[in-house]
């Protein structure tokens, strides 16, 4: 897939007017986060990572977003979204009880683990998590469908789009403190926002894009 924001890093912006000592610390934070579990078990995890891989399935060309870590830490802090839907138990039940009735599907349908099942079987799995067709007793009352849909797949592309890494790849300036966006109108820009190649003008792109902060 070609770079839609060639020579683009929205960490240039780290020392200009666009972000300010609080943002700094808060993206800083964001990419010191360990690669390794705090709330969720080291199986949970193995789950979980396997699950981020089929959601958000990453680029061979650039270091990966920790997507399992940033959504490990929402569960370790507890981080809650002001809202949940009454047909799902509190965050940190459905995370638990979704991956181990995944595991126990996963073990029923196609004999091993989530993480050792092949691609196609844990995304033919996770298209019937979707349409509502696992039946697992460990899923309780706790739907399937909406687990995926409200919690699994909300929590996990949240994460990605949270992260630096995602924001080069979408032009995205980062946090609007304390610059803020100006021009809001259709196809309108800021100067400090990235510019998007155009067929056959990457390299323009990539020269203007080397001034953008």
């Amino acid at each position: 897939m070609p770079d839609r924001y060639p020579g683009y890093d929205v960490s240039a912006k780290r020392h200009t007017p666009s972000w300010n000592d609080s943002t700094r610390r808060a993206i800083d934070h964001r990419l010191s986060l360990p690669r390794t579990p705090n709330f969720f078990t080291e199986g949970e995890w193995l789950t979980l990572s396997a699950i981020c891989d089929r959601i958000v399935p990453q680029p061979p060309n650039r270091p990966p977003i920790p997507v399992a870590a940033m959504v490990d830490h929402k569960l370790a802090e507890n981080m809650l979204d002001g809202y949940r839907n009454d047909k799902l138990p509190p965050l940190r039940e459905a995370w638990k009880r979704g991956l181990h009735a995944v595991e126990v599907e996963a073990q029923t349908r196609h004999g091993g683990r989530f993480h050792e099942i092949n691609a196609a079987e844990q995304n033919a799995l996770l298209k019937q998590m979707q349409e509502g067709e696992l039946d697992s007793p460990a899923w309780g009352d706790m739907p399937c469908k909406l687990f995926f849909k409200e919690r699994m797949v909300h929590d996990i592309v949240s994460a990605y789009y949270a992260h630096p890494t995602s924001w080069n790849e979408m032009g995205f300036g980062g946090p609007a403190s304390p610059r803020g966006y100006v021009r809001m109108g259709f196809d309108k820009r800021d100067s400090w926002e990235a510019v998007e190649a155009k067929p056959g003008r990457e390299e323009e792109a990539r020269r203007k894009n080397r001034h953008v902060a």
